[in-house]
């Protein structure tokens, strides 16, 4: 049969809408624009020929079984949490028997909602298609509840009304997993338990409410009728793109979208040429930033193109997050500096307990039976010698037949032989290696209880201690590290195993047994009787009373996957066979069939243990043959005709699956059908559903009993089996809601969110339980209130093996009464159960203590979630067993995580569309929400030995980012509901208060100076000139063969170089050019575009010389044409260039075809060729007539992508020059090394114009020669042995990461950087103090001072309009200067713009450093950059410069002066209000330090901290986006670069991504987390790129704003976006 489609109905019936099916694609993920169109022909090529069916109703046929029928409970409620249900039963069994079922309908979420004629009729089919149907739907009945499924549907149709607009996440081609169904193996659908597995049962799930099918009709002739708009809007289709119809089509509602096409998707290329960024790998330097098509004309800010898809998205998120989250936020007050984390208040309307104080419960008198044994071994002794020929065990093999029969003689003498041997035969005989008491490890696969009965008794006739453990499959299987820790602190040195087993152990090429991951050096011993010596004749064990020594070890896996191990004594291992034979009524030579594990738990106490102290006869089914038929136990309970069996509930669950019409199964001669996870509320559907079917096959109700059993008090309780068939069993049902508080409270109204609980018998004979609250002292719970079980009984477990705080806690607990009196003087053990006694003495347990999830103070049960979950119909989209639900802490509260297996056959829209769903259903059901759910490939969770999913390992995984999901949907905003309140800013404030409060309080106000020029004597010839071009001339007469150039090349050599004459005549004949060539006047602007090097700094001058205005601009890319020539040709035309100057070379590109491409090249001014230059010189050289006329144009693209010219006078250029040559006393006999961009800022003055001022000789070396040089910049600082020297960041980088590796051989070369004294990077940015920490410790070999790096900063000022630029350079390390000093400040005082210095490594902590000195003749001042006002030393403000070298304005097309007046002549609002200021645009703080100066005055350090455009305001608090990046860099290992920017309060981050596709997903919720914990910030949108993406400036800073652009214009081609709800 094929599978039935909620959308389409059957495969056949589409009629008309095969067509709107192709304009619904149902492709996933993101593809081309040309992939699109094919696949969409290929489609709809697919659906044409076909007729449309007559009625087009979906007719769908599946067939009913017995499972479904499982009966619907009565909620019945009395006065006590115990319902009567024999009335119920009769009806549900008169219905069950009732044979022909009537015709029903689906319903889709709510029936009333279709229209009859659209309903589905069902019709039951025959059986024969049995063998076709697809395991998909198996549902496991573990967690199956038919009153819950209805509840969640309910939930999910009541959601209909206000659904959850979820984006659909972006997803690129390649990440959609395309997996062929004929390769594909299904995984086991076991359920979620530890130690459950799985089994091929088939069987139809029924597809219950589809709720997209409603609006279906109307969502497709909508998408027909906007079909030209909707194909022409989106050049890709995605798997949510048109198909998340029901969704979408309510946030158009919303948000008012006229047209009726899908919202687009983010995540493709909008433009004809997709726009390639190159970035050469291990470049950083080159990276160019891409210009995102026209990200100048687009509106950066809020303005997104109509058509963009991301807008659609996250308009769509906003719509979502603007409805009110549940918890309404509490007022409180913030206190300065600390935010405070909101706590959870109780609930006023919470329910509280109101019982009386509970009381102890008493089981009944463990009653001496005269033959029983004195211990085990004794029994053993008795049946193996009385009676040899009786059986003991049989085993199976894969076909069901019998394997091998034990019986009790071949027991008692193979065991003897085996602890002979081990006693004896192993080590030496003065140096035995094991000794009575030594613990042994028993490693024996599932399918061989008959080694392992023969091992575990063979130990304790020798009286040395078993540990039963797994077989370790691989060397790293999940968990067998743990255990081979447990099995370290047990000291085991011998391990037991049989013959096989052996053989199939990983081994070394020398045949030896590897040492596992985690695991002590062991001794691997054979137990087959074949490699054993015989006891000696008068050879005999020692056989004593049962005592307080330890017989044996059972290993426990905690919550966070550590593995403990329960030492069992043997007076409690026979006090508790002894429980047992009584609460069952075992009698001699009975026989038990078990399913169940027997190396632990119920399946060892019963099947190894009880069972020989009574001399049953054991039929062991293993998981291997289960997995084949899974009838297998009730095949072998008929065949044995057995009376007592020991299953779990997967167990019955799977034979309903497979049972068939099996006429022969008679099940009459069961009295005891025990289920070992009866202690699992949802077991309850099993036991139902089972007795249901199998009721007719002799079961009677009465047999069915399940246990209640934990590791440490063993079995807790147990239904016993009755004769009286009219006894029912108790059950409760609970209101999930009273549960999350601990209370028990009977649900009389028609409530959704119910447990059904089921008793699981009384407490065991000679035991006393009590319950207690769960966290704090052990006080008695009152009578409807929920706590941990406690017993005390001596058949427990007496400790943890080795670990005696956590034995004290568990082991050892006296509980009290509310009066503080202890309940008995004998101490209890606590189970790990939650539950409550019911009335009559019932037990009745809720969940697991392991399970429990705290979540804003209300408890959750991992158990309850997961069955939520599956009862989300329909079940094509996740395997039910393979849910796990755990919880991680994040920002200080519990948040839940799901993870599932998704089917590889489910559309991404259709697993989607299942999680939306999960999260609705589990908000309205249990009223909390999920943090994370994620989708995982089939088969891809970590397995436990027995198949279900390996818990704690899981939540490993996706702790530190390797569980690698096709799908995640976080869901912060929802959750995370104590974040500290938005902070409030206080408007009424004024300047001048603020002043007065700031000198009340002792504060001085932040201001700072450099050392004043007028008072530095200095002999500076230079001074007596005002223009550079006239100190250029005095030195070509005064010392013309002194050489102030050099530049180098990739190999290091002297590529040219150039004394002052030849830079004169240079100069000279370029102005020539200029005048006759150009025919340009005086106060004309030049582009100047050459590549670094002599070239630059001639045609510089040659503009001076002719009276031009140079603007220097880096040539194009020649390999990235169409990115970076429209720059180039953007400044020559802001910059009105009359002429372009250049070599022939960049002439021939920019004429090219390439170019012509690019941009339009006849809009070129004149290019002149500086190649080709005239012989003669010009008349006369111009003499600017005023100083402060314009001497050059400083243009740059600042960091947030704007393209700035500022106007540099010639009184500023000199006053600039001389400042620099005085701060880092430069002379003509100094060399100085430069590595900088000579285009702009700093880098162009120390290129072009200092060595001129000053006369020292510049050693330039182009950044881009690193590239192919890394060590290039070094090997010069060495070779000329230079003392100062200039890089940028980019720089430092590249030789941090290129070089990292290769110290030793640059010694080896004889690199020493020992001359150097100071090494300054020059940036516009908060200095990156890991980047030179790192560069200091790497090359502190090569004799670098630890305190020769140093920063320098210099700035442009507000960048709030198109154009501006201030080439200030107000700071600048000198080498007179102290060195420079680290602060740490608190990360949070910061967001309020108030500085608090902490100690380094406290929490929340920031270093910042210093950056740099202030330059002589510079004043500095910190201003409130909204009031003026100046600031005090403890704030956060704007810095505000005062200096002779500010620049005089910006140069803007407009001449827009109010705005230039702003940044380059503001004043004080208050205080000193006569200064004139240049705004910088940048925050930073002022810092008195204990230094001095070289004039004896104390020193005061400058610390920027971020530019002001760049701070992101969210929650009215200031974040700089670097602080966040970091905490994001540092949150996985594949995560090379980051870069975060808001839209529309979202916050946006952007993550480069260095590793597979397949990890990109595992990012979200790492980057979630991380900005919670570490900023109180939830991520709107978490983009996962391709490295290189991350637009970075010639500087190496972040364009984030040009990222925001390629992003918002759906440039970025994201390899994943997910959309944080």
């Amino acid at each position: 049969m094929k599978p039935w489609d909620p959308l389409h109905g059957d495969r056949t019936s589409r009629g008309t809408a095969c067509h709107s099916e192709c304009l619904l694609p149902s492709l996933t993920g993101d593809i081309t624009q040309k992939g699109y169109e094919k696949k969409r022909s290929k489609l709809i090529g697919a659906y044409l020929p076909q007729p449309p069916t007559a009625n087009g109703a979906a007719v769908v046929r599946c067939r009913l079984q017995h499972s479904e029928g499982a009966p619907g409970r009565a909620l019945h409620s009395g006065n006590i949490g115990v319902c009567d249900i024999r009335d119920a039963a009769v009806r549900e069994r008169a219905a069950s028997t009732a044979g022909n079922r009537p015709l029903f309908y689906f319903r889709f979420g709510v029936d009333q909602a279709l229209p009859p004629e659209r309903r589905a009729p069902v019709t039951p089919a025959s059986s024969t298609r049995y063998h076709r149907r697809r395991s998909s739907g198996s549902r496991d009945e573990r967690y199956r509840s038919d009153v819950h499924t209805e509840a969640v549907q309910a939930a999910l149709a009541k959601h209909k009304e206000r659904k959850m607009a979820v984006p659909m996440p972006s997803k690129r081609r390649s990440l959609v997993v395309q997996t062929s169904m004929d390769a594909y193996t299904p995984p086991d659908t076991s359920s979620g338990s530890e130690d459950e597995g799985s089994v091929q049962g088939d069987s139809q799930g029924t597809p219950t409410s589809s709720q997209g099918s409603i609006n279906m009709e109307h969502w497709i002739s909508q998408a027909i009728h906007g079909s030209t708009t909707s194909t022409t809007s989106s050049s890709s289709t995605q798997s949510g793109g048109s198909g998340a119809a029901h969704r979408l089509a309510d946030v158009m509602a919303q948000t008012h979208i006229e047209n009726h096409s899908a919202p687009p998707d983010v995540t493709t290329y909008t433009s004809e040429h997709p726009i390639q960024v190159e970035r050469p790998q291990g470049s950083t330097t080159s990276r160019t930033a891409p210009k995102y098509g026209n990200a100048e004309l687009m509106e950066t800010g809020d303005g997104v193109p109509v058509s963009s898809r991301v807008s659609a998205k996250i308009q769509q998120l906003v719509n979502t997050l603007k409805r009110p989250k549940r918890p309404p936020l509490r007022e409180f007050f913030v206190d300065d500096f600390e935010e405070l984390l909101e706590v959870q208040q109780p609930d006023p309307n919470q329910p509280k307990p109101e019982g009386a104080q509970m009381l102890a419960m008493r089981g009944e008198q463990l009653g001496v039976v005269t033959n029983w044994p004195p211990s085990l071994e004794a029994a053993l002794q008795r049946w193996g010698t009385i009676s040899p020929k009786a059986p003991c065990l049989t085993t199976m093999d894969t076909n069901g037949k019998p394997l091998y029969i034990l019986t009790y003689g071949k027991l008692w003498t193979r065991s003897m032989k085996v602890a002979y041997n081990i006693l004896h035969k192993l080590g030496t005989k003065q140096e035995p290696m094991v000794r009575p008491g030594d613990r042994v490890a028993l490693v024996f696969p599932n399918n061989d209880p008959a080694a392992s009965m023969v091992a575990f008794y063979g130990c304790l006739l020798a009286e040395v201690v078993p540990v039963p453990i797994e077989v370790p499959l691989t060397r790293k299987d999940a968990g067998s590290q743990q255990i081979g820790f447990l099995l370290g602190s047990c000291g085991v040195t011998v391990a037991l195993t049989s013959d096989a087993c052996h053989k199939g152990l990983p081994k070394s090429p020398t045949g030896e047994i590897p040492q596992f991951k985690g695991w002590p050096k062991l001794l691997w011993f054979v137990t087959e009787s074949k490699h054993l010596s015989k006891p000696p004749r008068d050879w005999f064990p020692h056989i004593k009373d049962a005592n307080n020594d330890t017989a044996y070890i059972e290993y426990k896996t905690c919550k966070d996957g550590s593995v403990l191990g329960v030492t069992v004594t043997r007076i409690a291992l026979l006090t508790h066979c002894q429980a047992l034979t009584q609460a069952c009524g075992y009698t001699e030579a009975e026989t038990i069939v078990n399913v169940l594990d027997f190396k632990k738990d119920v399946g060892l106490w019963h099947g190894i243990l009880t069972s020989v102290m009574n001399m049953m006869h054991v039929i062991s089914i293993p998981y291997s043959l289960m997995k084949v038929n899974p009838l297998s136990w009730i095949q072998k309970v008929c065949q044995y005709k057995a009376k007592v069996a020991c299953v779990k509930s997967r167990d019955m669950h799977w034979a309903l699956v497979a049972h068939r019409d099996q006429r022969d199964i008679n099940l009459s001669s069961l009295r005891m059908l025990i289920v070992a996870d009866g202690a699992n509320p949802w077991s309850i559907s099993s036991c139902d559903a089972f007795l249901n079917v199998f009721q007719s096959k002799g079961l009677r109700q009465e047999v069915i009993c399940p246990c209640a059993s934990s590791p440490e008090a063993l079995t807790v309780a147990i239904r016993r089996p009755t004769d009286d068939s009219n006894q029912p069993p108790g059950r409760g049902v609970l209101s999930m809601h009273g549960l999350t508080y601990g209370v028990i409270r009977v649900d009389s109204e028609e409530k959704l969110s119910v447990l059904t609980v089921q008793d699981v018998g009384l407490v065991m004979p000679g035991a006393i339980m009590c319950s207690v609250k769960p966290d704090g002292i052990p006080q008695l719970c009152r009578t409807d209130e929920i706590g941990e079980l406690c017993v005390c009984a001596i058949a427990t477990g007496t400790s943890y093996y080795g670990l005696s705080g956590m034995t004290k806690n568990t082991f050892e607990v006296f509980p009290v009464t509310s009066s503080g009196a202890p309940v008995s003087e004998y101490p209890f053990v606590r189970t790990g159960l939650l539950g409550f006694i019911g009335p009559g003495g019932l037990v009745f347990v809720v969940g697991k203590m392991d399970g429990l999830m705290v979540v804003s103070g209300r408890r959750h049960n991992a158990d309850d979630i997961v069955a939520t979950a599956l009862a989300v119909e329909p079940m094509k989209f996740v395997y039910r067993g393979r849910i796990a639900v755990f919880s991680v802490t994040v920002l200080h509260d519990e948040r839940i995580v799901i993870v599932a297996e998704q089917r590889p056959d489910s559309t991404e829209e259709d697993s989607f569309q299942w999680m939306s769903r999960v999260l609705q259903a589990i908000d309205s059901i249990h009223q909390v929400g999920v943090y994370c759910l994620a989708l995982v490939p089939a088969n891809t969770l970590p397995k436990t030995p027995l198949g279900g999913i390996h818990l704690s390992e899981t939540k490993q995984l996706f702790l530190e980012g390797s569980l690698h999901p096709c799908n995640v949907l976080m869901c912060p905003h929802t959750c995370v509901t104590n974040l500290p309140k938005p902070r409030q800013k206080q408007p009424e404030i004024g300047p001048a208060s603020v002043m007065v409060g700031n000198l009340v309080s002792g504060k001085r106000i932040a201001q700072a100076s450099g050392r004043d020029l007028g008072q530095i004597e200095d002999n500076d010839q230079a001074r007596k000139f005002l223009f550079l071009s006239e100190v250029l001339q005095w030195r070509a007469q005064t010392t013309p063969d002194h050489v102030l150039y050099t530049l180098l090349n990739c190999r290091g050599t002297i590529a040219s170089s150039l004394t002052c004459v030849q830079l004169h005549k240079r100069a000279e004949k370029i102005a020539v050019m200029l005048m006759e060539r150009g025919h340009l006047q005086d106060g004309d602007h030049v582009a100047l575009v050459y590549p670094p090097g002599i070239d630059l700094i001639a045609a510089f001058y040659g503009c001076l010389y002719a009276g031009c205005v140079p603007i220097t601009v880096r040539p194009p890319h020649p390999q990235n044409i169409a990115t970076t020539l429209p720059t180039v040709k953007m400044i020559v035309e802001v910059s009105r260039s009359a002429c372009l100057m250049t070599t022939q070379l960049i002439c021939k590109l920019l004429r090219s075809r390439e170019a012509a491409a690019a941009v339009d090249v006849r809009a070129w001014p004149p290019i002149l060729d500086t190649d080709d230059l005239p012989k003669k010189r010009p008349a006369q050289i111009y003499k600017p007539s005023n100083p402060d006329t314009l001497a050059y144009l400083d243009f740059s693209v600042s960091t947030t992508g704007m393209l700035a010219g500022v106007k540099m006078s010639h009184a500023a250029t000199s006053a600039f020059c001389r400042s620099i040559k005085l701060q880092c006393e430069l002379y003509p006999s100094r060399e100085v090394a430069i590595c900088l961009d000579p285009y702009c800022g700093l880098g162009f003055v120390l290129w072009c114009l200092c060595s001129v001022y000053s006369g020292h000789q510049s050693i330039l070396i182009p950044p881009s020669e690193l590239e192919t040089n890394p060590a290039l910049w070094l090997l010069a600082v060495s070779q000329y042995k230079v003392r100062d020297t200039f890089c940028s960041y980019s720089v430092m980088e590249l030789c941090t990461k290129g070089l990292g590796s290769q110290t030793e051989s640059l010694k080896a070369r004889g690199l020493d950087l020992s001359r150097v004294r100071t090494c300054v990077v020059v940036a516009e940015e908060r200095p990156r103090i890991a980047l030179t920490q790192s560069f200091s410790k790497l090359f502190k070999d090569l004799g670098l001072h630890p305190r020769a790096v140093s920063t320098s900063f210099g700035c442009r000022v507000n960048l709030a309009i198109c154009l501006q630029l201030t080439a200030l350079c107000p700071c600048l390390q000198g080498t007179s200067g102290p060195d420079p000093t680290t602060v740490y400040v608190d990360m949070r005082a910061l967001r309020h713009d108030r500085v608090r210095l902490v100690e380094r490594g406290s929490p929340h902590s920031l270093p910042l450093m210093e950056s740099g000195k202030i330059l002589p003749g510079v004043r500095i001042i910190i201003a409130n950059p909204e009031t003026k006002g100046p600031l005090g030393d403890s704030h956060l403000g704007e810095i505000w410069v005062h200096s002779a070298h500010n620049a005089s304005g910006y140069f803007t097309i407009y001449g827009d002066e109010s705005l230039q007046s702003d940044h380059f002549s503001s004043r004080l609002s208050f205080g000193d209000t006569q200064t004139v200021w240049a705004r910088t645009g940048y925050l930073g703080f002022l810092r008195r330090t204990e230094l001095t100066d070289a004039n004896g005055e104390r020193h005061d350090a400058l610390y920027v901290v971020g530019a002001l455009d760049e701070a992101m305001e969210l929650r009215g608090m200031r974040y700089h986006p670097i602080d966040i990046e970091t905490s994001v860099i540092r949150a996985h290992k594949s995560v090379t670069e980051c870069a975060v920017f808001t839209w529309t309060n979202l916050l946006v981050v952007v993550v480069e991504l260095d590793g597979s596709e397949q990890e990109a997903l595992d990012l979200v919720p790492l980057v979630t987390n991380v900005v919670l914990e570490e900023h109180y910030l939830v991520v709107g949108v978490v983009v996962v790129v391709d490295i290189g993406v991350i637009p970075i400036n010639s500087r190496g800073e972040k364009q984030r704003m040009h990222l925001r652009d390629g992003f918002l214009a759906d440039q970025l081609d994201p390899i994943y976006v997910a959309y944080n709800m």
